[in-house]
């Protein structure tokens, strides 16, 4: 059907309408039609006080636990909440079962394509299993489809491995995703190590885990060469690591997970385990940090991180829950709350522009004539997250039941169009 956005700010650097309100006709074929001031008829008119429109949002790093772990997310209810979170791309981790290592594995995870409206990415694993012993095949899985190459949920500990796989990409100008964590010092952690965890007699994970891998991983890209990106940056002083790097003209980039921009490890007293993430929430000192890198260009994107877990993986002691939380539906009432009264604009290359150009994949624009690839949104409009509004199969946040500000009212892609039941 045709659909009018009515009086709708245009944020798109990259178009001559840029920061404008204007009228913008879809063709029920999915293209722009016209963009200006006529009004002209539409099936399904979207209009607001605070209508905002943007090229599509992407997620560069999520779990939908399909296939093996379907239990707690597939890909038709993975790609129904990263609709609804307003994302019509994202990338999917390959830890699954089996993990995502060959071409089979990357051509399924592609297969809902077609018919979706959020389109999946790939990441496929460096080594097999993604426990960091033997090489996968990169290149095949490249060929299929596969943007980039991680362990995912685990860091590469093995120093030769992540050496080796930052030569051999070189050749397809491939990108290396690690998440860096030294799993020795964090071994038996539950969150992040400082006064809170002390208070509660719990296993702390100390920010040095973080931040020797991620002075590691530098020393090792001087060496090699090639490209490196560190997923869930969660320190101060790693960031500062990174920037320095940056400057030293080392091809290296960094994400940070939404939650770990709002909450700290002070909310952890009650042993909610919700807010049990990998890695964990921090302290005050590291939220500020991370919040003047995503304000700044030392934190390229913002993720998601979004990690379902079934009710038998969270509904324990704090010590044996599982890790993780649900990030795609709530992404957006963080980046508002984040905002904090600043202008939208300044924080949309982190979750548009910047995971795409990092991924080699073409960042689309808002042009008349073009396929239209939108998200549709409006910061000041409130919404209620319940089990009516959430499409994951798991429970597993902190926000439910809440009202959140900042709603998503829905994406354009594909030739296909999602709007949110509260629109």
């Amino acid at each position: 059907m045709s659909i009018l956005l009515k009086s709708a700010r245009i944020l798109n650097p990259g178009s001559s309408y840029h920061n404008q309100k204007l009228n913008i006709l879809i063709s029920d074929a999915g293209v722009i039609k016209s963009i200006g001031k006529d009004t002209p008829k539409a099936a399904k008119v979207i209009e607001t006080k605070n209508l905002m429109v943007s090229i599509g949002w992407f997620d560069m790093r999520a779990n939908f636990n399909d296939p093996g772990l379907e239990h707690k997310e597939d890909l038709v209810t993975g790609l129904k909440a990263a609709a609804a979170g307003g994302f019509t791309g994202v990338s999917l981790l390959p830890n699954t079962l089996p993990c995502i290592e060959s071409k089979n594995e990357v051509s399924y995870l592609k297969s809902k394509n077609s018919e979706s409206v959020t389109q999946i990415y790939p990441l496929g694993a460096v080594t097999k299993g993604c426990k960091g012993e033997d090489f996968t095949e990169i290149l095949d899985m490249h060929a299929a489809g596969a943007v980039a190459f991680t362990d995912g949920e685990n860091p590469i500990w093995n120093t030769d491995i992540l050496l080796k796989t930052l030569q051999y990409l070189q050749k397809i100008n491939g990108l290396l995703i690690n998440k860096p964590e030294d799993k020795y010092l964090t071994a038996f952690g539950t969150m992040n190590e400082g006064i809170t965890s002390t208070f509660l007699g719990l296993k702390g994970m100390p920010g040095l885990a973080e931040e020797i891998m991620v002075k590691r991983d530098i020393e090792l890209l001087k060496y090699a060469g090639g490209r490196i990106h560190f997923s869930n940056i969660s320190t101060a002083y790693a960031i500062q690591q990174i920037a320095k790097a940056n400057k030293n003209g080392l091809n290296v980039t960094c994400d940070v997970a939404a939650h770990n921009l709002i909450f700290d490890d002070t909310l952890l007293s009650d042993y909610d385990t919700n807010y049990k993430v990998n890695p964990p929430l921090r302290g005050k000192r590291d939220v500020k940090a991370l919040e003047k890198g995503i304000t700044g260009s030392d934190i390229d994107v913002i993720v998601s991180s979004h990690t379902p877990q079934d009710e038998e993986s969270k509904k324990l002691e704090f010590d044996h829950a599982d890790f993780g939380m649900l990030g795609l539906q709530t992404f957006f009432p963080i980046i508002v709350k984040k905002l904090n009264g600043n202008d939208i604009s300044d924080l949309l290359e982190k979750f548009t522009v910047n995971p795409r150009v990092i991924l080699n994949l073409p960042v689309p624009t808002i042009i008349e004539g073009k396929k239209a690839d939108l998200t549709i949104f409006d910061p000041d409009l409130e919404w209620t997250y319940n089990s009516d509004t959430n499409y994951s199969k798991s429970v597993n946040s902190p926000w439910l039941g809440q009202t959140l500000k900042g709603a998503v009212l829905g994406v354009l892609n594909n030739g296909r169009s999602f709007f949110n039941t509260f629109t």
